[in-house]
């Protein structure tokens, strides 16, 4: 799902922070108040410091190829029904494959987001569930999570060098072992498209033409919700994506390319073509309703991630749904890219129990691990190479082909630009949503520019 965290807070800034971006905000990040406080303290509720008969000097990595006994607690995000019982499958079996007893500590997946900097820098567990990417990194390069080359030397050949380098900070040092990613597709069900003769779209004209029938057909054409604000943004990045490349979406996010540059404005002038076609009222609804609309065949597709849409889907309705890449707009491009954002599991620097905790995520980093996880999970799929899991239903099969044909995946805006820009990206796509009209356009891109410039100055 994608991420709105705010930045680490001023008190960081003498933990090592690195120039430019990363710095910069940094300093302009504000002092959570006692709210963020309380929450950061429901997060570390179940940590390191609550366990007994540990230290962090007990016993050796994992690679030392015993048990290595302990125990630590493991913060989660995975608060939802089904992740969190893979979650729990996931590290019982590291339990029974290393000794190392965990204790999970679940918190609402919004509040584990937003006050993960007070959490970070106040008594975090020992391992924690996050994010690969920019939201990695940012938090690295702040001092707040322990490198684990060590970890990656025995773990290293399970994964591709893509793979590797989502799991990377800044400085080269590994900060993350994933689990799994999933990508941002159009989704539909079968037997609608059977019953009215649809056919798949492959370019934008075949897309806006479907749209169309659909809505005389008396469809919502595509179920849309903005109102927990970053769905919109997948939106954005995948025309950005399909108009302009993934080298431009990328120097786009680092504001190496200006907002206001015409790029930006095409990408907006498609979405207002599209906007005809899009369920009303985004801004005042959950994605979840917009799922509900298209397995209960109100609307006719819906573009978010598998896990978000497949994840929603009622067992009885998840083998009629299926899906398509987003078709595309610019033949340089093709259909050549699309955000896959991958999660995965970090080390807070301030966690008791390393030795234990590095033991766990050695086990976590195999094919073996991937594939206890993705037993009751229908709607991720697994990083490691050449894994195949025997439970995998066919979108994930699909998801897996969909992914591999893409030259280059990216994370999502709110992944792989800096907080402050994606939160404010968030406000005024929301304004666009509302009024998308030309001066819309044109005012918002001037005001994404002059705050991108104080962002990143």
């Amino acid at each position: 799902m994608a991420d709105i965290a705010p930045a680490p807070t001023e008190g960081t800034e003498g933990t090592g922070v690195r120039s430019g971006v990363l710095g910069a905000l940094s300093r302009r990040s504000m002092l959570m108040g006692i709210g963020g406080a309380t929450a950061a303290a429901t997060l570390a509720a179940c940590s390191s410091d609550k366990k007994s008969g540990t230290s962090s000097s007990a016993s050796g990595s994992g690679s030392s190829g015993g048990a290595v006994g302990g125990s630590i607690s493991f913060g989660s995000n995975y608060s939802d029904a089904a992740p969190k019982g893979a979650f729990k499958a996931l590290t019982d079996q590291a339990t029974a494959k290393t000794g190392v007893k965990v204790s999970i500590n679940t918190v609402d997946h919004n509040t584990f987001q937003n006050n993960i900097s007070a959490y970070l820098q106040g008594t975090p567990n020992d391992l924690a569930t996050w994010f690969a990417g920019y939201r990695l990194q940012f938090f690295a390069a702040q001092g707040l999570l322990e490198p684990i080359d060590d970890v990656w030397e025995k773990i290293g050949p399970n994964f591709s060098d893509a793979v590797k380098n989502l799991s990377k900070g800044v400085d080269g040092h590994y900060y993350l072992v994933p689990i799994y990613n999933y990508p941002w597709v159009v989704f539909y069900n079968k037997s609608v498209f059977a019953s009215k003769g649809y056919k798949v779209p492959t370019t934008w004209d075949e897309f806006t033409a479907l749209a169309k029938q659909m809505q005389s057909d008396g469809l919502v054409p595509l179920a849309f919700a903005e109102k927990d604000g970053w769905p919109a943004l997948g939106t954005f990045d995948i025309l950005n994506l399909r108009i302009n490349g993934f080298d431009y979406h990328t120097q786009l996010m680092q504001h190496k390319v200006p907002w206001t540059d015409k790029g930006v404005t095409a990408v907006f002038d498609h979405w207002r073509e599209l906007m005809p076609y899009l369920q009303k009222g985004a801004n005042g609804r959950i994605w979840e309703d917009a799922a509900k609309a298209l397995e209960n065949k109100q609307a006719g597709m819906m573009f978010q991630g598998s896990n978000q849409v497949a994840a929603n889907y009622t067992a009885a309705h998840l083998a009629d749904l299926d899906f398509f890449p987003y078709p595309a707009i610019n033949e340089q491009w093709g259909q050549d890219f699309m955000d896959a954002p991958a999660d995965g599991f970090m080390m807070p620097k301030k966690g008791k129990n390393k030795d234990a905790a590095k033991a766990v995520l050695e086990y976590i980093g195999t094919g073996e691990a991937e594939s206890t996880y993705l037993k009751t999970d229908q709607w991720d799929v697994g990083v490691a190479n050449g894994l195949i899991a025997p439970s995998y239903n066919a979108i994930q099969k699909k998801s897996v082909a969909a992914i591999g044909a893409c030259k280059n995946v990216s994370q999502f805006m709110d992944r792989d630009s800096v907080p402050d820009m994606a939160t404010a990206m968030i406000k005024l796509i929301q304004g666009f949503i509302d009024n998308p009209s030309t001066g819309t356009v044109s005012s918002l891109q001037s005001s994404a520019e002059s705050q991108a410039k104080t962002i990143f100055s």
